[in-house]
């Protein structure tokens, strides 16, 4: 049964929540994911987003962080407190994978090591899945990710040189990544461990589609996965040579636009994160999913995990996505693009 789930997991993944999507958006039986959460949550434990910090250094160009969006918003602008952290793993023994990655860079926080330790005491998985673009990392950052067994990171790479790297990662260094990078993997030989699995991330523009088989190629000297990327800003450095991009890419695709008229549905679906693993903010603000930026839930650290999860606020929202609900403003989601794109292709589907 495990390893039916682990195969269920991992085969959603690969498809972009794709039985997510069908069984929430176009089936609207949101009761058989929940249950479908459920075993998983009981058999492997419960899976949830903890933002270990809201701040980053770099100015990438289409960024809500870089704008300064998030700063005066619903985000924020802070660092994970470790007590916070610790008192959530004990109150909820439960949790067995957290993602610490959201809008900032995780190795801003100060207590970050002791995070990683903390969680590897109590036998949770941690990743960084949505990514860390890695100009930071100490000697002791680095012993740690490997020492404590940090599972999966994803590190923001969208180019093989300074030149393509820096023109939307504004302050980085793509030297001081591929060293850090580099540093990882010296604990891992001297400690012998496969851990964290390392992945560059390479979102793709005009400026650097030329690059996209040389960063690959580099990606797998490095002992990294190459995971590219579409971009979310189609009017900011669009692709040039589509078939290129199509081809090289492997994705088959060149732009989000052309996913959704394929697939007829959104490129990214992190509503499913709504039911399988929660989005919490840095200072314990309920968010549902790592898109959301406009509203909260409640807070976690006040109200408690389960508590926050089966308040009104966020039981309508599951069921405004699923469509058992009418739209409400007052609801985060109501703002979202994501959202509203799924309205449109339920209007498409319904002939207007």
């Amino acid at each position: 049964m495990i390893k039916q789930i682990r195969t269920w997991q991992i085969a959603a993944k690969k498809a972009g929540s794709a039985l997510g999507h069908m069984v929430l958006l176009e089936w609207r039986v949101p009761h058989l994911y929940d249950a479908a959460v459920g075993v998983k949550d009981r058999i492997l434990g419960r899976s949830i987003r903890v933002e270990a910090c809201s701040m980053c250094q770099l100015r990438c160009q289409k960024c809500s962080t870089a704008k300064g969006i998030n700063r005066d918003g619903v985000v924020g602008w802070g660092s994970l407190p470790f007590e916070s952290y610790r008192r959530l793993l004990d109150e909820n023994p439960e949790i067995r994978l957290v993602e610490l990655s959201n809008w900032g860079e995780i190795f801003l926080n100060p207590e970050i090591v002791d995070i990683i330790r903390y969680s590897h005491r109590k036998g949770v998985r941690l990743k960084a899945g949505n990514g860390v673009n890695l100009n930071l990392l100490t000697e002791q950052m680095a012993e740690a990710l490997v020492r404590y067994g940090f599972h999966h990171l994803s590190v923001s790479l969208d180019g093989a040189s300074q030149q393509t790297y820096h023109e939307y990662r504004r302050r980085g260094s793509f030297e001081k990544v591929i060293r850090n990078i580099g540093r990882i993997n010296k604990y891992k030989r001297r400690l012998g461990s496969a851990l964290p699995k390392l992945s560059w991330q390479f979102v793709i523009f005009g400026h650097n589609e030329h690059e996209i088989l040389l960063a690959r190629h580099m990606a797998e000297e490095l002992g990294m996965t190459f995971r590219p990327k579409l971009n979310h800003s189609p009017h900011y450095s669009p692709v040039r040579d589509v078939e290129r991009v199509r081809r090289e890419s492997g994705l088959a695709v060149a732009s989000r636009d052309e996913f959704v008229a394929r697939t007829h549905r959104p490129y990214s679906f992190a509503c499913t994160q709504m039911w399988d693993s929660p989005q919490i903010n840095w200072d314990g603000k309920l968010l549902g999913c790592c898109v959301n930026k406009f509203g909260d839930f409640g807070n976690v650290f006040e109200e408690g995990l389960v508590p926050a999860l089966k308040g009104w606020k966020y039981t309508y929202a599951k069921g405004m996505l699923t469509g058992t609900r009418p739209p409400d403003p007052e609801i985060p989601c109501f703002h979202c693009k994501v959202f509203q794109k799924i309205q449109r292709l339920r209007s498409e589907r319904r002939g207007g």
